[in-house]
């Protein structure tokens, strides 16, 4: 198969029979379903995936609190790991930017260890563009019908342009109807370190995104970023304990699990 030339410019390979699967700290630590459900749709595929056990955070924490020595520590151990050409397959367009597009930055003093992190970034794929520009991904819905809402990053959105591709694989599910929020391309307020830094911030803006997402009438909310769906869904969560809800008013979903649950040959909801 021919690379593709994606309306972004941007060069994409034909299908690899491997890659890396840098998983991030969230799924690690708190989505480890979404991590499994990646490997799932790639091997499907019929990629193998390969998963460095030493790999710990892409740096950014660090990075956007202002501390580029810390980010660069953190970065040089993951630049040291992907050594064969393998596409790096990340399910986070905030990560996966981090790689991609600041990395060359930490080694500008460098040339060495700048270049090596220029061909790194090159490797690098968010998962729901490497399903649609690489994978060609066509697979059937097998879910019930159900309507639900996508949230994209804000580094998805603006550094990796991963948001349209997000929205065509949901579009391809033929039982899925997807709604649009109102101010779709705001933040939800997590933003990583700022939602810690500035939590009362954090939290009315996250209070708007969720009642702008109930709002258009999903029943859930999709996204390809752990940490946006973790501050979405929780927040979502802690008003539902303070009206005594006992029902989740608005559950969430890493979409390599939504697209795995919908596809599979099993039982899908």
């Amino acid at each position: 198969m021919a690379s593709e030339l994606a309306p972004g410019g941007r060069l994409y390979p034909a299908k690899p029979a491997n890659v890396y699967l840098f998983a991030t700290c969230l799924v690690d630590q708190f989505v480890p379903q979404a991590g499994l459900d990646t490997v799932r749709l790639l091997e499907r595929e019929g990629i193998t995936v390969h998963y460095p056990p030493q790999q710990t955070c892409c740096g950014q924490p660090a990075h956007s609190s202002g501390y580029p020595q810390e980010a660069r520590k953190v970065a040089l151990q993951q630049l040291m790991l992907f050594s064969e050409p393998w596409p790096v397959i990340v399910p986070s367009g905030s990560c996966g930017g981090m790689i991609r597009h600041h990395y060359a930055e930490l080694f500008a003093d460098d040339p060495v260890l700048q270049k090596q992190a220029r061909e790194l970034g090159e490797r690098v794929f968010e998962l729901t563009e490497f399903l649609v520009h690489v994978v060609n991904f066509n697979q059937q819905d097998r879910g019930a019908d159900c309507t639900v809402a996508l949230h994209t990053s804000c580094h998805a959105r603006r550094q990796m342009g991963s948001h349209e591709t997000s929205a065509a694989l949901l579009d391809s599910l033929s039982q899925v109807r997807v709604v649009q929020q109102a101010r779709v391309e705001e933040c939800c307020g997590f933003g990583g370190t700022f939602a810690i830094r500035y939590p009362e911030i954090s939290e009315a803006i996250v209070t708007d995104k969720v009642a702008s997402i109930k709002d258009s009438g999903a029943a859930s909310v999709v996204s390809a970023d752990c940490g946006c769906l973790l501050n979405i869904t929780g927040r979502a969560a802690k008003q539902d304990q303070l009206a005594q809800r006992a029902t989740p008013s608005l559950p969430g979903e890493h979409i390599a699990s939504f697209l795995w649950r919908r596809t599979n040959s099993g039982e899908a909801s």
